[in-house]
């Protein structure tokens, strides 16, 4: 076990990270006019520091037009007036760093909105080249036609027409996003001034979004290019020169073959986020077998040892299923989207609690998954909760509907008008904020939010699962995914019944002979690991961490210890303000509490 108190001071934080992704909007109204702000969250700091998060990822919080949820960046130095100003967001920073808690905010690369100045300038008739090369032009919308079209249900193509200069102007995502020029070395110089803008302000790290597209190229799928490789090893050389303690993270829907690129030799970026693994999760759970988890991961390449993978189960856009066969795409369709209305682009709008019909165990084999693979965990907002939604709402949307914080009006969220919200709350009988809530779960601690807290604040004990290799076990029986975390001196075994019944599985452990599976939580000893397969028999969706520790511990019957007695002659009350108090709390307290099993 190891003390996570030097978390903010180390340079690879990241690795130990618990990762919280929100929306300002979503969070905390403070100032009552429906929309959620920098004040609101910077209130709840405390509720995401008894959560255990100990990362704040915000999505963007730019002023822009709004029609991508903000990813539509209209000016990259300043604050949307719909979350606050500039001081509201430094006092945030404040408190969380005050907290021990990194911020991790979007930096979106590859596009703006077509309102920022840049463009406004770019697609005058007679603008000079120096402004016009900022975008990417054509006379004809025929060029890197290999290149595939990443918002099917949206665009038809990657190229649209401006009606005020009559030429092309290139976009991978939303016809009001026009890419940016990265042969432009002034592209690249605001792009590094912007960082510094935010970096100098004590940002901790950045997510660097759709990064696989900055460069074009004819004749390929103008994905994964050597160019944009070099552009963030150049970025990653200017945050290491002048900062310290920073991460950036790339956002790369890609094959585990490509997305290690973004890597480079540990040069590039610091994290990427493994897109294939998470439908591969569900596949598992839903088809109870281990394979697509394994698969994946044997597909996965290794990284360099300063580098993470960053995982999640879900996240502010659809449940993507880009990176999966054609096949397995049909299969999640029919398993976990059969109201086609729950479908878009290529992948499903829903929450966790919805994929999983609102189950508890299987819920909670997902979040332990999520925090025992290899890779630093990202919850989204809500989640912890098992909050539902309403994916009958605009685009995804419904994913990102206000935080249920109580019964009260607007679920706690704002003291608004409810006509006002941002986005109306979740009233679906099942999932309604009168009962699924955080101050409902917070006094119940057989709640799916307490179940979350006390796994997070255990595996915060162990570097092994942040740090750790990964050795899959390969019983006969296909239901049980089994594997070993390991660094240095931990030895953590991780066993998961992905099956609605009941099973029996044999381990072979047998290089750990000797060895005592302890379980983490109730601190009982297993029996001891002997040369023969290790029998194991588990209930439905059943799941364990076990350290596995050399010597035997004996059972808790056979310790038997005299509770510490103290004698005085003196008034109890003042017992606490003698010399008897440094005693009680150097010697006697400390070693009581460390025999605990809590």
């Amino acid at each position: 076990m190891f003390d996570s108190g030097d978390f903010s001071e180390t340079p690879l934080w990241y690795k130990d990270a618990i990762i919280y992704e929100l929306h300002v909007k979503t969070f905390f109204d403070k100032n009552g006019d429906g929309i959620g702000d920098f004040k609101g969250l910077t209130e709840k700091l405390d509720y995401l520091e008894s959560l255990g998060v100990n990362a704040i990822w915000l999505l963007p919080f730019f002023p822009s037009p709004l029609k991508d949820d903000g990813y539509d960046i209209s000016d990259y130095y300043d604050i949307h007036p719909h979350y606050g100003n500039m001081r509201d967001f430094k006092n945030f920073l404040r408190e969380a760093h005050h907290r021990g808690m990194k911020v991790i905010i979007e930096l979106v690369l590859n596009h703006t909105s077509d309102q920022h100045k840049w463009f406004q300038r770019a697609r005058k008739k007679d603008a000079p080249k120096k402004w016009r090369d900022f975008y990417v032009w054509s006379d004809k919308p025929d060029n890197y036609l290999d290149a595939r079209i990443i918002f099917q249900d949206f665009e038809t193509s990657n190229w649209t027409r401006d009606p005020e200069n009559e030429k092309f102007f290139w976009h991978r995502f939303y016809s009001h996003q026009p890419d940016l020029n990265y042969d432009n070395p002034e592209v690249q110089k605001e792009i590094f001034k912007i960082i510094d803008f935010w970096m100098k302000m004590g940002v901790d790290g950045m997510r660097l979004d759709a990064v696989p597209y900055l460069f074009e190229r004819e004749g390929t799928n103008c994905e994964n290019l050597p160019e944009s490789i070099d552009f963030l090893k150049k970025l990653r050389a200017h945050v290491d020169r002048y900062y310290q303690n920073r991460m950036i993270l790339a956002e790369a829907n890609q094959w585990p073959e490509d997305a290690i690129l973004y890597f480079g030799n540990g040069d590039a970026c610091h994290m990427a986020f493994h897109f294939p693994l998470m439908p591969r999760m569900f596949m598992a759970l839903r088809m109870e077998d281990r394979f697509p988890i394994i698969d994946i991961l044997e597909q996965t390449p290794p990284i360099p040892d300063n580098c993470q993978w960053a995982l999640f189960l879900r996240n502010h856009d659809e449940l993507t299923l880009e990176m999966v066969t054609d096949e397995e795409r049909d299969y999640m369709y029919r398993v976990y989207a059969r109201d086609k209305a729950a479908r878009i682009n290529l992948g499903i709008r829903r929450r966790l609690a919805p994929l999983l019909e609102n189950h508890r165990r299987k819920m909670e084999i997902m979040k332990f998954l999520l925090l025992s693979l290899p890779g630093t965990p990202t919850l989204y907002y809500g989640d912890e909760i098992a909050m539902g939604d309403n994916h009958f709402l605009g685009d995804r949307d419904g994913v990102r509907t206000p935080m249920q914080w109580s019964a009260d009006r607007n679920a706690g969220f704002s003291r608004a008008n409810p006509q006002k919200l941002y986005l109306p709350v979740t009233i679906d009988p099942e999932y309604h904020y009168e009962t699924v809530n955080v101050e409902n779960q917070e006094q119940n601690q057989t709640s799916f939010l307490w179940w979350v807290k006390r796994v997070i604040a255990m595996r915060k004990n162990f570097k092994a699962f942040g740090r750790g290799t990964i050795e899959f076990l390969h019983p006969d029986n296909p239901k049980i995914l089994a594997f070993l975390r390991k660094y240095q001196d931990e030895i953590i075994l991780v066993v998961i019944n992905l099956s609605r019944f009941s099973q029996v599985v044999e381990l072979d452990l047998s290089p750990y002979a000797g060895y005592t599976p302890v379980e983490v939580f109730s601190k009982n000893p297993f029996p001891v690991i002997q040369e023969k397969p290790y029998i194991m028999t588990l209930g439905f969706h059943t799941y364990f961490w076990f350290v596995l520790k050399k010597e035997v511990v004996a059972s808790p019957e056979k310790k038997v210890r005299e509770i510490s007695l103290l004698k005085s002659k003196s008034d109890w009350i003042e017992l606490f303000s003698s010399q008897l108090k440094t005693k009680i709390e150097s010697m006697i307290l400390p070693q009581f509490l460390m025999e605990q099993r809590w």
